[in-house]
């Protein structure tokens, strides 16, 4: 019995709120009190007209936001299937590294041609690899060990592999050796 009564209401109030829709064409021939007789009919069009305007503005600014917030999900999206592309990218650049010790030319050839098909997917889609030149950067880099080198203390030393961004997000740091400040010679001692 209670929901009925619940339905009920909220039937009325849904009339209700109908009702003035109805009204609103009626509102602007309506003079507001206070407001000078002529003048209150000559500004009431400018008024309409400065609202109109107002909410045609809000309506396109609204569109825009949700075209680029829509191009942001397709974007994020495919960051899934991108990270899961890049080990397979992975995998052609160390057959690639074997076939060249090997000498088969052919395997090379087709492996070299795939991997240049996938780089270029990627790419087309805004995947870069991530620069591992100079120093150390935590924000794209992920150090897995430092090794004492006459290197600046901080530069990236070696790739163990190599990291990817879509657009401006990392999708895969890069994996890197850093240079540590070079080891002192312990003096022979006790041994």
């Amino acid at each position: 019995m209670t929901e009925e009564q619940v339905e009920r209401q909220e039937e009325t109030e849904q009339a209700e709120e109908q009702q003035p829709d109805q009204r609103v064409p009626e509102a602007p021939a309506v003079s507001r009190p206070g407001a000078g007789g002529s003048a209150a009919g000559a500004s009431s069009p400018e008024q309409v007209d400065d609202r109109l305007l107002r909410l045609a503005a809000d309506f396109e600014n609204y569109k825009k936001r949700a075209a680029r917030e829509r191009q942001e999900y397709v974007r994020l999206a495919n960051e899934r299937l991108i990270a899961e592309l890049i080990p397979i990218l992975d995998d052609l650049e160390r057959a690639l590294a074997a076939a060249e010790q090997h000498e088969e030319a052919q395997l090379e050839e087709g492996v070299e041609l795939v991997h240049r098909s996938l780089a270029a997917l990627l790419a087309h889609h805004g995947v870069t690899p991530i620069e591992t030149e100079g120093k150390f950067d935590p924000h794209v880099h992920e150090a897995l060990l430092s090794q004492p080198s006459e290197a600046a203390e901080g530069s990236v030393l070696d790739v163990v592999q190599k990291g990817y961004k879509l657009g401006e997000r990392v999708v895969r740091p890069a994996r890197v050796v850093v240079a540590a400040p070079p080891a002192q010679e312990e003096p022979e001692g006790d041994a």
